[in-house]
């Protein structure tokens, strides 16, 4: 397969837009020069990578979100199961509050 054949290479090599070097801070030129960098970086990789991987490791990428979302629903149940139950026991408690059920509440003048 040639480039021309290969839609993931880039038809021209040229970075189009190159940003005006004047205006801006040195750091930010900086930024700039590395994010493009990073950008095509992340596209040699890209075209690397088989689409049969790209396509499998995208269904696993999803079915891992999906098994962390049932987790976290499954904990959220729990605890406002745990939570309905306490608020019902505290209800149902019609004896003053104490420290133990053996104590009994002592006015004092």
């Amino acid at each position: 397969m040639t480039d021309n054949e290969n839609p993931n290479v880039d038809q021209n090599p040229e970075i189009v837009d190159v940003p005006e070097e004047e205006g801006k801070t040195p750091l930010e030129a900086f930024i700039y020069h590395q994010r493009r960098a990073l950008e095509e970086a992340g596209k040699a990789l890209d075209a690397l990578l088989p689409d049969g991987f790209k396509e499998h490791g995208s269904a696993a990428s999803k079915e891992f979100i999906k098994g962390f979302q049932v987790l976290v629903d499954a904990a959220i149940t729990e605890i406002e199961k745990a939570t309905s139950s306490a608020e019902g026991e505290k209800e149902d408690d019609d004896r003053p509050s104490t420290t133990g059920k053996a104590k009994v509440k002592v006015q004092v003048d």
